[in-house]
């Protein structure tokens, strides 16, 4: 039997055990493994995210009709307005949001009350006697699109190894394709059949069904409580620095935290002793679980305009802050010019212009897991920058008139490579909650969601006035040749900001080490 001294914290062991005996064992939760798992989790935010786009894709192109029928005039002002709606309620709900769900440490209440949103929001678009009553369900429908973008991807990023983050918000990413390849063809077939009404019950049967996935979510944090070997970490001093808000990276924690620990060195370790016999599966930790054991003995809480600074003062939070803006207004300046564009050249009607788009979306099937995977292997920097430089060209040849077979081998190799920029710049987000105090992944990722929303308001406005007010021959010239620059700028802000060590700063680090004896072989000649 080991002395007393050797108790830690001193004198309180024994007195710690007796009170866990006596705490009444909480009931085992049904399916407790697969729903807290890792591809359950990224399962049901990458159905979330389809839905999103789904509703949104089914919903947007049946609205002016159902103005008409409403009897309304100026019927393309007011479908800008209910545009305007959404994004309006997505940038300004985004922060409070994230604020919240990162103070009370929760994800899967709100992702209940934003599906409960986005069902009402549907019947209210779908029952409107008013424009009035349009405008407060599309309000609703943007409150739902900040939930899932901001709450969604912090879930993923609490529940998955950070060695596999990037792969996995790749994975979920894929549902922003999959929302939008399957959502126009959908809408108009069940409209035709079932008049307007059929597309919004559809959705609320289809958001029904989702609500069920994440009814049945089990955070990890959740799981911890009924079950310890959920989690490989050992509650230990933190010795790291206070500036790690997440904590260290899956590989230096199976590196510093063996599986199996002896009481008389967890004791010395600063550690709580493990009742004798438990064996604890390998498991590599996440990020959250690293963070909320420095959170429990420092927390810290800062408030919105002390967040806001703090991200403005990160270079690599702007950083990525910016690419995903240019990110929204590359993706969506196509989509007001690309019909006029198909229509006056290839003289295509609308149904062949609707098969186009299924160019666009089926490469970001394999682009967006592929970068995310590269990201975890190769750094985030590396995978932006592959994707970045491989979309330049494209561009470029994009808009030289040869015929069209020509034109959907560029158009879809262009998507291949423009699409796989966003899943290494959302692991560039959860990378830097890792850098910053305070710092959480709804934060973060509520910076992306402001950011993606202006892009995608500005993007429809700058590629309409780019192609009307330009000749009508060269307008969709200097839309890509507007949308080249903005990827070589994107590259060089990917370049110079990007990651813990940065390329630039690696190059001239490399510089003066080659410098160094060349200097000395000077002095000493």
């Amino acid at each position: 039997m080991m002395s007393n001294s050797h108790e830690y914290p001193p004198g309180q062991t024994r007195e710690k055990h007796t009170s866990e005996r006596a705490k009444p064992k909480q009931r085992r939760p049904w399916g407790l493994e697969w729903r807290s798992s890792v591809w359950f989790i990224t399962l049901v935010v990458g159905i979330a995210i389809t839905t999103d786009l789904l509703i949104y894709s089914m919903i947007v192109p049946i609205i002016p009709f159902r103005l008409q029928s409403l009897g309304y005039e100026g019927i393309s002002g007011l479908v800008g307005w209910l545009l305007f709606a959404y994004s309006a309620a997505l940038v300004i709900f985004t922060p409070p949001i994230a604020f919240l769900s990162e103070m009370y440490r929760n994800r899967k209440i709100p992702l209940l009350l934003g599906q409960a949103a986005l069902i009402g929001s549907q019947v209210l678009l779908m029952e409107a006697p008013a424009f009035w009553v349009m405008v407060l369900a599309r309000i609703a429908q943007g409150i739902s699109a900040c939930v899932i973008w901001v709450v969604g991807l912090a879930l993923i990023c609490d529940t998955v190894p950070e060695k596999i983050v990037g792969k996995q918000l790749g994975l979920a990413m894929m549902g922003m394709s999959l929302g939008f390849l399957i959502g126009p063809p959908v809408s108009g077939a069940l409209d035709e059949r079932f008049g307007f009404r059929g597309p919004f019950i559809f959705g609320i049967i289809v958001t029904a069904i989702e609500f069920i996935g994440r009814l049945l979510i089990i955070e990890r944090k959740e799981a911890i409580r009924y079950d310890a070997s959920f989690t490989t970490l050992v509650s230990r001093r933190s010795n790291s620095s206070p500036t790690l808000a997440y904590g260290t990276t899956a590989a230096e924690e199976k590196k510093e935290q063996p599986t199996n620990v002896s009481a008389g060195e967890a004791r010395e370790e600063g550690a709580e002793p493990a009742e004798t016999g438990t064996r604890v599966p390998s498991r590599a930790a996440t990020a959250t679980e690293a963070h909320d054991q420095e959170r429990d003995q420092d927390p810290v809480h800062l408030s919105i305009p002390r967040l806001l600074l703090k991200l403005a003062r990160s270079p690599r939070a702007l950083s990525a802050t910016w690419l995903t803006l240019s990110f929204g207004i590359m993706l969506t300046s196509l989509e007001p010019v690309l019909p006029l564009y198909l229509q006056s050249t290839f003289g295509l009607d609308v149904s062949k212009i609707g098969l186009i788009y299924i160019v666009a979306v089926v490469p970001s099937f394999v682009s967006s897991p592929l970068s995310g995977w590269y990201a975890d292997r190769g750094g985030a920097t590396t995978s932006t920058i592959v994707c970045l430089l491989g979309s330049l060209p494209f561009w470029f040849l994009i808009f030289i008139r040869v015929n069209l077979a020509y034109f959907l081998v560029m158009f879809g190799l262009l998507n291949l490579f423009a699409t796989g920029t966003i899943s290494p710049v959302t692991a560039e987000f959860a990378s830097v909650t890792r850098s910053l105090e305070g710092v959480g992944y709804g934060h973060v990722y509520g910076a992306f969601n402001v950011a993606y929303g202006l892009g995608s308001a500005l993007g429809p406005v700058i590629g309409g006035q780019l192609y009307d007010h330009v000749s009508s021959k060269q307008g969709w010239m200097a839309l890509n040749l507007f949308n080249a620059g903005l990827a070589i700028v994107n590259l060089i802000v990917t370049v110079t900001y990007f990651g813990e060590r940065t390329i630039v700063h690696r190059v001239a680090q490399r510089f003066a080490r080659r410098s160094e004896p060349e200097q000395e072989n000077r002095s000493s000649a």
